[in-house]
Formats: structure tokens, C-alpha cells, sequence
């Protein structure tokens, strides 16, 4: 796929055309989660309806129609309902997510734990998992069901496993890739592996969209957890050092470790061990991260798995579809949006 420079001028126009290719659908799948989020509830259905309105980029949904598309799927609705059911698996975790990271603004809004609280977001998160296995149960498909219960089961064991490791200053690049394989990749490979599934294809063809998926999922967080160092409010939805404040230790930071001399390390070691990091401690990591060009590091580590997701593809004939997913790899890395 060539350098992250080459990379650059394929970069949001293939998220774009993956969406333009599948967007009849895509307003389907979006009916099919506003339908399946229905309550009589009224504190459910208000929390579900300022979820949906928040939006977010849909992407695990779009994967699994490109990648059904790219397959041959043409007949039934398969496709939107198992796109929906990714998409609120995903929905899920991030309720989750906010209630374990303290987290107020999610894509430029205020989270629901902030608006409603805690305990209100933990049983809606399970609301919406509950209704995906719903949905899971009326696609018929036991594979279907396997991997995307599998899957859940990986994302839950992720989220413990990064509490288990939080402010380990220290922590093996490997460790950190098993975090991120189980809480962001896993659900990336279902979402594409689901669109093989549902056009019946052979092992070959389902275990290839499954490593794109994977490795598209790594690059993805890889490039999250970098902006988290190189970003601004404005345009990403979410202030600079977020992770940082939370006190989580990603690849900027465990690169960073790894090249620092002893008298910054032991200064990290400090800002991480406290409870509470102030602007001045950021500023003070941003500094060491600029210095060791930390930012370009991620890109590269990044860059590896641009390059797993592309060629896993190669098993597909050329087509319009297989162009766009090999071209979405740009997006994960370095998206403006």
C-alpha cells in the first residue's frame, strides 16, 4: 500500500465510496435499529433515541454490506439485519465504555452516563446487546450466531483485561495488541467475516475477510489511540489526551517508554501512578512524544497491518468493491473525521 504520504489522497474518499455504494441499504439498516429499540419504556426509549441521534460513522455496519456485496449477496435482507445487529453490538460497548472511563462527550456530545447516569446506561448497554441476540436468533445461521456471540464474549474480556493493565507504564507492546485485537479488532472481523457467511462462500474467501477485518480493526484503533496525542476537539469529536487523563497506557505511551532516558522515565512512572493528571503533566508527555517523533512510529506500526488487511483481499477477483476495501485501509489510518 506504499507510504503513509501515498496514502494520503485515497484517505476519506474511500469511506465515502464504500457508503455511496451500499446507501439504499444503509438507510435500511438504520431503520432496522431505530425498530429494534423500540420500548415501552420511557426512559429506554429516550436514551436509545439520543444514542441513535448521535450517529457515528457506521462503519462495522458498512462492512458487513461492502463485504456482502463484494461476495455476490444480492437476494434477501440478511445483510441489513446482521448489519444493525453489528452496529448495536458496537452501540453496546461504547455505553459500557463510558460508564468504566468516567467518559462525559462522545462524538461531541454529552454521554449518556453523564445525562442519565450509571446505572441507567449499564441496563441500556444490555438492552441493546439483548435485542441483538434477538436478532441473531431470527437470521437462523448457527455460524452467525457462533461468531457474533463469540465475538461479544471477546469484547467483554478486552475491556477487563485494559482495566487489569491501566497505568502499567511498562506494558509489552504485545500485551497492548491483545487489548486492542479483543475490544476493537474482533468486532471489525465479525462485521466482515458475516458478509462471507451470508453468501455462502468457502473457507478460503470467509477466512480472508476475516484477517481484513482484523487487521483493518488494529489499524483503526492504532490510528485512535494515536490521535488521542494529535488531535483536537474540532474535528475528531473528543479532546486531546483523553485516554492519558483516564490514566490508559496505549502505543504512543509504550513506545515512549521505550526510548525516554531514566531521568524521564521516572517522571512518566509518577504522572502515571497518580490518580489525577493534570494539563501540565500532558504537556510535559506531548513534549517527550515530539521529541522521539513518537507520532510516526504509531504510523508505521500502523502502516504493518494497512498492509496484512490489503493483501488478505488478493483472493477476491478485481472489482469495484474489492477496490473500495483495499482503499478503506487509508481511511482507518488516517482519517479526518
Amino acid at each position: 500500500m506504499g507510504t503513509v504520504v501515498q496514502l494520503k489522497n485515497q484517505i476519506n474518499n474511500s469511506y465515502f465510496q464504500l457508503k455511496d455504494s451500499v446507501d439504499d441499504k444503509l438507510v435500511l439498516v438504520e431503520e432496522r435499529i431505530q425498530s429494534k429499540l423500540l420500548s415501552d419504556v420511557d426512559l429506554v426509549k429516550k436514551m436509545t433515541d439520543y444514542h441513535i441521534e448521535t450517529g457515528g460513522k457506521r462503519l462495522r455496519a458498512l462492512l458487513t454490506l461492502g463485504a456482502a456485496k463484494l461476495c455476490g449477496y444480492t437476494k434477501g435482507g440478511r445483510d441489513i439485519n446482521l448489519a444493525a445487529c453489528v452496529e448495536m453490538i458496537h452501540g453496546a460497548t461504547l455505553m459500557h465504555d463510558d460508564v468504566i472511563d468516567v467518559g462525559n462527550v462522545r462524538r461531541g456530545k454529552k454521554t449518556l452516563n453523564l445525562i442519565w447516569g450509571n446505572h441507567s446506561s449499564i441496563l441500556v448497554g444490555d438492552y441493546l446487546l439483548s435485542r441483538c441476540f434477538e436478532m441473531m436468533v431470527e437470521d437462523g445461521n448457527l455460524e452467525v450466531l457462533k461468531l457474533l456471540s463469540s465475538t461479544s464474549s471477546k469484547i467483554a474480556q478486552g475491556e477487563v483485561l485494559q482495566l487489569q493493565h491501566k497505568g502499567e507504564i511498562d506494558m509489552l507492546e504485545e500485551t497492548y495488541l491483545k487489548i486492542i485485537t479483543a475490544k476493537t479488532a474482533e468486532l471489525f472481523s465479525a462485521a466482515t467475516k458475516v458478509g462471507a457467511i451470508l453468501s455462502n462462500q468457502k473457507a478460503k474467501e470467509k477466512e480472508a475477510l476475516e484477517f481484513y477485518g482484523k487487521n483493518l480493526g488494529l489499524t483503526f484503533q492504532i490510528a485512535d489511540d494515536t490521535l488521542d496525542y494529535n488531535s483536537d476537539l474540532k474535528i475528531f469529536g473528543k479532546k486531546i489526551g483523553k485516554d492519558f487523563f483516564e490514566g490508559k497506557v496505549t502505543l504512543p505511551v509504550i513506545l515512549l517508554f521505550q526510548k525516554i532516558s531514566s531521568i524521564e522515565k521516572n517522571r512518566l512512572i509518577d504522572i502515571f501512578k497518580q490518580e489525577v493528571r493534570s494539563d501540565e503533566d500532558l504537556n510535559f508527555t506531548l513534549s517527550l512524544i515530539n521529541k522521539y517523533n513518537i507520532i510516526n512510529e504509531c504510523y508505521k506500526k500502523a502502516e504493518h497491518f494497512i498492509n496484512l488487511a490489503s493483501n488478505s483481499l488478493t483472493v477476491f477477483k478485481e472489482s469495484n468493491e474489492k477496490k473500495i476495501l483495499e482503499n478503506l485501509t487509508s481511511f482507518s489510518l488516517e482519517r479526518s473525521f
